[in-house]
Formats: C-alpha cells, structure tokens, sequence
C-alpha cells in the first residue's frame, strides 16, 4: 500500500481549469481517507476554506496541476522534501507525468502503491552582493545571468574549483542541470543531457567570441560568475521564474545541492520515449517493429 496519506495540491493560480481541476481534487481525496490541503493561493482563487498546504509541515506527497512551471516552483518551495506528482495542463510537459484525462485513474494506481520514484539533481545557488550580504536558492532547472533587450553585451568572468575558467562576452550564461538541459540550455544550443547524469552545463547566450560553446562540468566543482561590466539592467534568474537585478562585481556560486527532488513515476517510459514524442524526432515503432 502506499504511504501517501498527507497530501499538499498546488496549481497554476492563473488557470481557471487548475484551480478548478484542485479543488475537486482535493474533495476527491478527502474521500478516499486523505488528509490533502491547496496551498494559499490556490485555496483563495478557488474559494476553498483553511487549514492550507504548507511545505514546512511535512508531507507524504506533492501533487502540481499545471505545466512544467508549476512543477518548478514545488521543487524550490519543497526543496528536496516530499515527492511530486506533474500534473500537465499546458503543452508541452518535460516533467509533468500525466494528463488531466490520466489523472484519477493514475491517483488509484498510486494510492494503491503503484509507483516509482526518480531522483533529479538540484542546483544550490549563493548570490554574493559587492556591497555586503547574500542570498541562496534552489533551482531545479537552471540559473540564469542575462541582460534585458535594450541593454549591452556584458562580460562575466567564470572560475570553477580548479581555477579561472573563461571571461565571457555574451549576452548571458544559463548554468543547467541535466533535467533542465531541455529548457533554456537547448533553446540557446546546448546539448541535451540524460537527467540521471551528475553534471552541469555552461551555456553562453549569444557569445561575442564564436569559440566560446557549451561546456558539461562534473556537479562535483562548483561555478562563480562575477558580473564585471556596468550594471545595465542585468539579472539573475531561477528557473525562468524568480530573480533578482546584479549590479557590478556581484557574484553567483552554483554548485550541487545536498538535497535532490524526488519525482513520482507511474508510465514505463525511458528519457528518450520522452524525447521522441516532446520533441516529434520520429522513431516510434510501427505494427511490424519497424522505426516510422
């Protein structure tokens, strides 16, 4: 049987299928004996009562109706705690696991024990400001430095454990995890990489220098980029979703965080099946076997 009798359901506030697809969730567990509560915001969208879903409190599980984002924005709230279930309302869905069609029939299997559980890396990331103090952060996919549309190329100096690195003329830097090596990385041409894989992913955006590609770094070093240009409205962001404006000879570590996300699975599908359908490559095998 499963462990799951605590259940924290957040969604997309700015959905009204979410909230909607939420609260009738949460009145579903109820029934089946759980004790399952809507985070805050989505309690409040969808006029749901108290006591709400607080990540400090300890759960069993973690269900996020939405898309990948809302998926995102469990894992650095959670930071490495209970497991998460994606649950995909939008398109395109790299973590999410099921469909809204999927998603009672699936809750039975998982309910009954039915699962497994896949383990993804996080990113600790340490904002070091010029002028005193500092801030850290979880990020699941990836931290960004880039500048705004108007403003100019910027240099950042990048050093790693064993020393200075590069100095980067560009318009940004994406350090990824292998998970996020599908968002950002690979709209700005770096390589996609399995989720299993202990490494990150040094991107430039749109370099000065052609020379300057892509680099995959074991996660066991750590990154700094210290920004040396003129502050020109230059920002850090995690997971394309929060952030934060740099000013000059701020600095960002990255390096691999202690905890990791724990994904819950129910499909036997490899990365590669998900590549294949997410990303239309073909390959998928007709009624004789063969690759179409």
């Amino acid at each position: 049987m499963s462990h799951f009798s605590r259940i924290g359901v957040v969604s997309r506030v700015d959905s009204p299928e979410a909230v909607r697809t939420a609260v009738e969730l949460v009145d579903w567990l109820g029934r089946r004996g759980c004790t399952a509560a809507l985070d805050e915001e989505t309690a409040l969208a969808g006029g749901h009562p108290p006591p709400y879903f607080v990540p400090e409190e300890g759960w069993d599980l973690v269900i996020a109706l939405g898309g990948d984002g809302t998926l995102l924005a469990a894992a650095r709230g959670l930071g490495g705690g209970a497991p998460i279930l994606g649950v995909n309302l939008g398109r395109l869905g790299f973590l999410t696991e099921v469909s809204r069609s999927e998603l009672y029939p699936v809750l039975v299997r998982i309910l009954d024990g039915e699962y497994s559980l896949e383990e993804r890396s996080l990113l600790a990331v340490t904002l070091t400001r010029a002028e005193g103090g500092s801030t850290s952060h979880r990020v699941l996919n990836d931290a960004v430095v880039g500048k705004s549309v108007l403003s100019r190329i910027i240099d950042l100096a990048v050093s790693t454990a064993g020393g200075p690195l590069a100095r980067f003329r560009a318009d940004g830097l994406i350090v990824s995890t292998p998970t996020g090596s599908t968002a950002y990385n690979l709209s700005a041409g770096g390589p996609i990489l399995d989720p299993s894989l202990p490494v990150m992913v040094l991107t430039p955006i749109c370099p000065h220098t052609l020379t300057l590609r892509p680099l995959v770094v074991p996660d066991t070093t750590w990154i700094e980029v210290r920004l040396e240009s003129r502050a020109d409205e230059v920002f850090l962001t995690f997971d394309g979703r929060e952030g934060t404006q740099l000013a000059q000879h701020d600095r960002v570590r990255i390096e691999r965080a202690p905890e990791r996300v724990r994904l819950v699975r129910v499909r036997r599908r490899s990365f590669f099946d998900n590549l294949r359908e997410k990303l239309r490559w073909g390959g998928l095998e007709d009624g004789k076997g063969r690759l179409v």
